[in-house]
């Protein structure tokens, strides 16, 4: 099974995240998987830039989750380059909704992948993601209120330099009705000021205020646990 939809952006996105969240998600993360040593499940992992932080920071087997083909390719080159990592990390080319380990993991962890799942999804996801949790296991994501998303023009939100190349990302919100916004990305490569390269996406993401993430979790029968600003941690009792 693979998804290719986000197949332009591959070539951009360790680019964008290490610009992004990642570098901040570095610093969170640890401390929330301290306790974590046998198992954990990653959701949507992408090219791996979140599961070689896990290889480093907990001794646990890793099933990292990643239905994107192109995704898949560069994770699994990226653990080619580490002996620990091949012995450890599980790829497994399904989505989130799909996933199924053969025994309940400590730990769920799922950065920057909220957004891809509408209200009607979030529910068969937490109940999908609890099954996999242990008694206590915990539930551990990214996440933070945003402003409004307003539809306005193409804007560069990100240039880097490849070699003689520049990659750029331009982005702009075309639609924004509740929690779902529909975006355009475009992502062009240039030589010499020249586009030599050109992709676009549009997608749509889905931004749930915190209390209408709380109340599903609750819900589902999750227990809130503690974590600092940006991150958030659930429980399933024990």
């Amino acid at each position: 099974m693979h998804d290719d939809t986000y197949a332009p952006a591959v070539p951009f996105y360790d680019l964008w995240h290490e610009d992004g969240h990642v570098p901040v998600v570095r610093e969170l993360l640890p401390p929330l998987l301290a306790e974590v040593r046998r198992s954990v499940i990653e959701i949507g992992a992408g090219t791996g830039l979140i599961t070689e932080l896990l290889v480093r920071v907990t001794p646990a087997e890793i099933h990292a989750v990643e239905p994107s083909l192109g995704m898949r390719s560069v994770l699994v080159s990226r653990l080619a380059t580490d002996p620990e990592a091949l012995r450890r990390v599980t790829v497994l080319p399904c989505g989130a909704l799909e996933v199924e380990v053969d025994e309940p993991a400590e730990a769920v962890v799922m950065i920057s992948v909220l957004q891809s799942f509408a209200a009607a999804e979030r529910a068969e996801l937490w109940r999908v993601l609890g099954r996999q949790l242990e008694p206590g296991g915990r539930l551990v994501f990214n996440w933070r209120d945003r402003d409004p998303a307003v539809p306005g023009e193409l804007r560069v939100m990100g240039s880097y330099q490849v070699g003689r190349h520049t990659y750029e990302i331009a982005g702009q919100v075309l639609e924004a009705e509740g929690e779902r916004v529909t975006s355009r990305f475009r992502y062009r490569i240039r030589r010499q000021g020249v586009v030599i390269s050109e992709d676009e996406l549009v997608t749509t993401a889905h931004w749930p205020a915190g209390d209408v993430l709380a109340a599903e979790l609750k819900e589902a029968g999750f227990e809130p646990g503690e974590a600092p600003e940006g991150m958030q941690v659930w429980r399933m009792p024990k």
